[in-house]
């Protein structure tokens, strides 16, 4: 905490923070025991704890007494521990998370409660068996303070963005930084149902040979074509790594991608597309508009034979659909990381022997576990010093 009114400081005496988020605290103690204060209206009103007015005369104006803005730690930061202190610690006043259940997560936020005057947390998934997701009515008992939500992670589906916004709080994700190792495993997926290398280490660990008749169910990769459904980050590093083999790449978004290689074909009928998909890889968020995307309709658009890949979540497919073309051959394959109702998967998917299923892994790397918390404790740094943080979620770039 900065004072003037005895010429205290803490050790931060001899710094000016400029910026035009919350940590713009403009007060500088210098060496000569004189402080310069220039007006601030980006100030917030809950950060000044005091106002008084020195009686030295070497301080003619009214003091300040401020608290640096508070960061809730609301998980678990298991890689970038070491980073908190050096993006944070300057700016802000952090604390962890200490709570048993929900109702006592929000009694924190009470006025002499131990996260009150919190205004930006950092949020994973890993504490969800306390509290449960961010939905409506957790959100809804956020206090007024709140201005950011820096969620760990890409996928924002366990925050309710509707209620955030209704409060006018932004929320952030972490997308960069999961590109490269959920592009790998949506390659991995690929390449084992094309080559059915899932069913012939199962064989191998039954102290059996090769499964009988391998060589007419399994494909190369060079010379097929994948369709990419949602040509982001994830999307287009997986379009890079595929095309190496190389794989004819096509793929179907919203709008198109304007900075995308020649190589990428870009289809402004999604049904098209996918009549030409050998391998169709499913790369957008969930959300109300993406539940049961890829539906009856869209897979029986692909090519008999053909094969799904989903990494993204598992709610963006119809799986009775999709299992319903597994059973009659118009799929050949799927390569899953994500289900619908996680971790419980549907068993009718372990009846097929050809598929290929992974426990939602796609960015388990201590690597992007890495890139990922350091990512989201950027996201509010950059919120503390300049108001606005680097990755703000689609649905609130306008906010």
């Amino acid at each position: 905490m900065l004072s003037c009114g005895k010429h205290q400081s803490n050790k931060r005496a001899g710094i000016i923070v400029r910026g035009a988020g919350p940590a713009s605290i403009l007060i500088k103690v210098s060496t000569d025991r004189r402080a310069e204060l220039e007006p601030s209206s980006t100030l917030p009103q809950y950060f000044i704890r005091s106002e008084n007015v020195c009686e030295d005369s070497q301080f003619p104006f009214p003091a300040l007494s401020i608290m640096l803005p508070r960061v809730l730690i609301c998980g678990t930061i298991t890689w970038a521990d070491e980073d908190v202190e050096e993006l944070l610690g300057p700016i802000a006043d952090v604390v962890r998370f200490d709570s048993i259940d929900r109702s006592d997560f929000l009694k924190g936020f009470q006025p002499g409660g131990k996260y009150e005057g919190t205004v930006a947390v950092f949020r994973d998934n890993n504490l969800t068996d306390k509290i449960g997701i961010f939905d409506k009515s957790l959100v809804d008992g956020f206090p007024p303070t709140i201005k950011w939500i820096a969620h760990n992670g890409a996928g924002y589906d366990q925050i309710d963005v509707p209620a955030c916004k209704a409060k006018g709080i932004i929320v952030s994700n972490t997308p960069g930084a999961v590109d490269d190792a959920s592009a790998t495993t949506a390659l991995y997926l690929l390449i084992s149902t094309l080559r059915n290398y899932a069913i012939s280490e199962r064989s191998l660990r039954e102290l059996k040979w090769k499964p009988n008749g391998l060589a007419k169910r399994s494909h190369d990769l060079t010379g097929h074509t994948l369709a990419i459904l949602g040509l982001g980050g994830i999307g287009m590093r997986l379009a890079e790594l595929a095309h190496a083999f190389p794989m004819r790449i096509i793929y179907y978004s919203r709008h198109k991608v304007t900075d995308a290689p020649d190589w990428c074909e870009y289809f402004e009928n999604v049904e098209e597309m996918l009549a030409q998909a050998d391998v169709l890889s499913v790369h957008v968020p969930l959300n109300p508009n993406t539940v049961g995307l890829v539906g009856e309709k869209w897979i029986r658009a692909l090519k008999k034979g053909a094969i799904i890949i989903n990494t993204a979540r598992g709610k963006v497919i119809d799986e009775d659909a999709m299992i319903r073309a597994l059973e009659d051959g118009h799929l050949a394959s799927v390569g899953l990381d994500v289900f619908p109702n996680e971790p419980e998967v549907n068993p009718r998917l372990l009846e097929f022997p050809h598929v290929t299923l992974l426990p939602h892994m796609g960015t388990e790397t201590r690597d992007t576990q890495h890139k990922m918390e350091v990512r989201a404790l950027k996201n509010i740094q950059d919120f503390l010093k300049n108001g606005r943080g680097i990755d703000v979620i689609p649905e609130m770039k306008n906010m």
